[in-house]
Formats: C-alpha cells, sequence, structure tokens
C-alpha cells in the first residue's frame, strides 16, 4: 500500500501534469528572489504611505511595458546586424575565393602559353612522359585541385581547363601530350563541348555536366562518368571500355551501340539508364536477351525506347578509388 501523499507532492503531480518542465531553473530562481525583494519593498515604503500593492503595480506597468518592448527591439536589432555582417562576411569570402581563383587560372594559362609557344623546346613536341608532359601535367592537376578546394566549387574554370588542353591539342587520341588519366574534373561544365576525338582515358568526370557534347570517337575508357548528364551527347564510336557509367543520364545519346554498353565497365541502378541508339529496333531485343543471360532484368516494356534498369553485370569488380 502506497504511503498517502502530502498536499505538497499532490501539487507538484499537478504541476507535471500541466506543464511538462515546470522546474525553473537556478538562474530563473534567483529572479524570482530578485522580484519577491523588489516587490517587499515596494509594499513596505507604500503601507507608510498609504499605497497598495495594486496601485505600484498600475503605476509601473506602461514603464515596464515600455522597457520590455525596448529591449525586444534591441536584440531583434542585434539579431539583424549579426545576419548583416554575416552576409557581408560571406560576400567578401565569395569575393576573395573568384579572385583567387581567377589568378590561379590565369597563370595556369600563362605557364603553359608559355611552354606552347616555347620556340627551342615547344610543348606540342613533347613525348608523353618526358619531363615536359610531366610538368604540364602536373600544372594541370594542381590548378584543377585549386578550383576543387575553394569554398564554391567553380564549374565553368573546370570546364575551361579541358577545352583549352583540347583546342591546344594537346589531348587528342591519336597523340596525347598530356596524361589526364585522374583528373579532377567533378561537376565540369562541358554543356555543348567539342571534344571529338579527345583522349580522356581515366578522367574522373563524376557529375560532369556533358549535355549535347561532341564525344565522338573520343577516348573515354576507364573514365568515371558516374552520374555524369549526357543527354543528348554524341557518343559514335566512342571508346567507353570500363567506363563507369553508373548512374549515368545517357537519355536520348546518340551513335550509343550495345557494343559500347557491353564494354562498359558498369551499368547498375538505380535509376535507369535512357539510351537512346541511332538503331533501335531488333538491336534493342537482342540486348534485352542478352540482359536476361546474364541475370539483369529489364524494366521497361517498350523496347523501342531502349529504357531499362542495368544491374552490376558479373565482371564487375570492386568501385572506384575515393
Amino acid at each position: 500500500m502506497e504511503p498517502e501523499k502530502t498536499s505538497r507532492t499532490r501539487a507538484e503531480d499537478l504541476l507535471s501534469l500541466l506543464v511538462s518542465d515546470w522546474r525553473p531553473t537556478p538562474r530563473q530562481s534567483l529572479w524570482a528572489i530578485r522580484l519577491g525583494i523588489v516587490l517587499s519593498l515596494l509594499v513596505a515604503i507604500g503601507y507608510s504611505y498609504g499605497i497598495t500593492l495594486w496601485d505600484w503595480i498600475k503605476l509601473l506597468v506602461v514603464p515596464a511595458a515600455i522597457a520590455a518592448a525596448g529591449l525586444w527591439f534591441n536584440r531583434q536589432q542585434q539579431e539583424r546586424q549579426r545576419a548583416d555582417d554575416w552576409r557581408q562576411q560571406e560576400r567578401a569570402l565569395d569575393i576573395a575565393d573568384q579572385r583567387a581563383q581567377d589568378d590561379a587560372l590565369q597563370a595556369y594559362l600563362d605557364q603553359m602559353s608559355l611552354m606552347l609557344t616555347n620556340k627551342e623546346r615547344p610543348l606540342r613536341r613533347a613525348q608523353p612522359g618526358d619531363d615536359l608532359s610531366v610538368v604540364a601535367r602536373a600544372r594541370t592537376l594542381t590548378v584543377l585541385t585549386k578550383l576543387e578546394k575553394k569554398r564554391k566549387l567553380d564549374k565553368d574554370r573546370k570546364g575551361s581547363v579541358l577545352q583549352f588542353l583540347y583546342e591546344s591539342g594537346l589531348i587528342t587520341k591519336d597523340r596525347r601530350i598530356l596524361d589526364l588519366s585522374k583528373a579532377d574534373l567533378f561537376m565540369a561544365d562541358l554543356y555543348w563541348a567539342k571534344l571529338s576525338e579527345a583522349n580522356l582515358h581515366g578522367v574522373y568526370l563524376i557529375k560532369a555536366n556533358l549535355i549535347q557534347a561532341d564525344l565522338v570517337k573520343a577516348d573515354l575508357s576507364g573514365a568515371y562518368l558516374i552520374e555524369a548528364d549526357l543527354i543528348r551527347a554524341d557518343l559514335s564510336e566512342a571508346n567507353l571500355s570500363n567506363a563507369w557509367l553508373r548512374h549515368a543520364n545517357l537519355s536520348s545519346a546518340t551513335g550509343l551501340t550495345d557494343e559500347q554498353i557491353t564494354a562498359a565497365r558498369t551499368l547498375e541502378g538505380p535509376p535507369c539508364l535512357t539510351a537512346k541508339s541511332t538503331r533501335t529496333g531488333s538491336r534493342t531485343k537482342r540486348a534485352a536477351e542478352r540482359m536476361r543471360s546474364n541475370g539483369s532484368q529489364p524494366t521497361s516494356e517498350k523496347p523501342d525506347k531502349a529504357k531499362f534498369v542495368f544491374w552490376a553485370f558479373s565482371e564487375v569488380r570492386s568501385g572506384p578509388p575515393q
């Protein structure tokens, strides 16, 4: 049998039901004591002059309300000021980052231009693996790293670096002077880029924007195109052997053949990869039959659109390096 509760215990239980966190903090208790002392003093003073506590309250309610409103307004002003200062600081840091990126890119272009126009030993005459080619590769990887480590990823400048190398004839498939394998082009903006016959072997193009890019006969073997956007990209005769295409968007990509898909290292999902080849129909049916024999199941019921979920092929090994 439980002992009978005292009135204080019952009052505490009632308060707990009404307000779960009713117990005051030490700071709140201190202010309550101070307020009690002030009220006691007012009552003691008013007693001598016939002033009751209610008279004091009516006398002080307006000044107290004005003071409270002033404190609230002052606090709001301080919060707004802190928010404005934070935004100004963010803008200043963004401007500083943009200047640093501009300086890094300009210095890189100046250095590469000097190497290309050197009369005694121009970069275009370098052989893959010699000291001149190694220096150019080191400078390229360095500037791409600088663009990556800033507060905001610079997609446009990364794309500009790759376009500069291509237009300078340093990364053509027939005569590759500069080795770009493992170059970090994460989220690079290569929209409508002209990269026909470019050597992009082993390049990190994860989440890159390659919409409508010209990749005809480009070497993308071993490239990391995970989650890359290849909508309406021209992949005619492109080398996709061992390319990582997991979750890549191949909607309406032209020139894509079954042989290229088979040579790719992985096309696993979800999401599904929508690949529209220049030749469909019976080719699509054969692809579906081959996938079923490998243990994969196409998800689309319309073979003319070649819309499948490509689960991991049996030859897929470990994932890309971190």
